[in-house]
């Protein structure tokens, strides 16, 4: 998926533009932009933040202002065609200049704060984002439209055992959904749906968990590096890692070390004790 920010560009003369990808946008702030098939007949529309506007694709527009910030996304075909389950070829979507619609607007800001961030969710994060918003655009938006297939049970423990092998294995690298789904040779769309239904989790819920894990076993070794921890289960920054293990976990990874090793200090502690007391009433 691709994520660009257009600043405010007031253009004097009118531009001509060609988008092959489908593209939408949402609006930052107010302000509005001109656009329209032809030329000499550029329409007005005002904006204010959160507002969007789903492109054409193929189809040459005239944009002759452009005086709003705004964040685009670009959504692969293979997102859209597996929501649709392949059944559209290459899947068409309404233009609309001006709409409005609440769980497309919450996946843009998650992607523009991803953005702000660095990406520090990586590939998976967006591919979730990713394949949210082509369910959504597909569902509300396609030109021909049919009722998404429902499917029955979840995915058998033999691939639900082969994702968790894969998720061990991958553990420190930058693993996505397309990748998840094809080890078990299923659809992108079908592939999400399934797991959840399997696990009561989406796929990134699942790996954020599976890190955590490992997290947690390596910083009970004492003298461990939380950036080295953080660097072993996928996170690019220390600062990222933190924040998603006090997230998960209510504690700080320095915490939860010190309150392992102090609990240990403890056990032992109370073990010598016991000991000492046995002695002298034996003795």
């Amino acid at each position: 998926m691709k994520v660009e920010l257009f600043p405010p560009d007031p253009v004097k003369e009118p531009r001509h533009w060609v988008r092959h990808d489908q593209a939408f946008a949402m609006m930052l702030g107010p302000g509005s932009i001109e656009w329209g098939s032809k030329r000499s007949a550029l329409e007005k529309f005002n904006y204010t933040a959160g507002d969007l506007a789903l492109c054409d694709r193929h189809i040459g527009e005239w944009v002759g202002l452009m005086n709003v910030s705004h964040l685009q996304l670009g959504i692969s075909d293979v997102a859209l065609m597996a929501s649709s389950d392949g059944a559209y070829g290459e899947v068409e979507l309404r233009p609309s200049r001006k709409f409005a619609n609440p769980r497309l607007r919450a996946l843009v800001a998650a992607a523009h704060a991803e953005m702000i961030a660095g990406f520090p969710g990586g590939r998976l994060f967006l591919d979730s984002i990713e394949q949210a918003m082509a369910v959504t655009l597909v569902k509300d938006y396609a030109a021909r439209h049919r009722p998404v297939q429902m499917y029955r049970g979840g995915l058998g423990a033999a691939r639900l055992r082969r994702i968790k092998d894969l998720v061990d294995v991958k553990m420190g690298d930058d693993l996505s959904l397309d990748e998840m789904a094809q080890s078990v040779a299923l659809s992108t769309a079908h592939f999400a749906r399934m797991f959840r239904k399997s696990t009561g989790q989406t796929p990134h819920q699942f790996v954020t968990r599976q890190r955590m894990q490992r997290a947690k076993e390596m910083l009970r070794a004492p003298g461990t590096r939380v950036l080295d921890v953080a660097v072993a289960c996928g996170f690019k920054t220390q600062q990222h890692f933190a924040q998603v293990f006090r997230d998960v976990c209510r504690v700080s990874p320095t915490e939860y070390r010190q309150d392992f090793l102090g609990s240990e200090i403890t056990d032992v502690g109370e073990t010598r004790a016991q000991d000492a007391s046995l002695s002298l009433i034996t003795f």
